[in-house]
């Protein structure tokens, strides 16, 4: 491979790698700022979620009402990545 090829393929390879990091701290960044969010979904979850659950199951809520977090297992299974994904990320840091 001549030189200036082997300098493009690392310009490219160093962009690549320049771009996925910075996006990367971006959704860690993100991810971090979750914790209030998820702190009221559990709270949520633990407390009014089945009386609007069960509103959801008998008709009373408005037509086109969005009510994703009251499908039966979306909530939980976004609880439980979230704590998947904190607890791989506290791993991390201790290795």
């Amino acid at each position: 491979m001549e030189q200036a090829e082997r300098i493009k393929k690392m310009e490219s390879l160093f962009d690549k790698s320049g771009k996925i990091i910075e996006q990367l701290e971006q959704a860690i960044d993100n991810f971090s700022s979750l914790q209030p969010a998820i702190g009221e979904l559990e709270a949520y979850y633990s407390s009014d979620w089945r009386t609007d659950f069960e509103a959801e199951e008998a008709g009373e809520l408005p037509a086109g009402l969005k009510c994703g977090v009251l499908s039966e297992d979306g909530l939980w299974n976004l609880l439980e990545d979230y704590q998947r994904l904190k607890n791989l990320m506290e791993e991390r840091e201790t290795d």
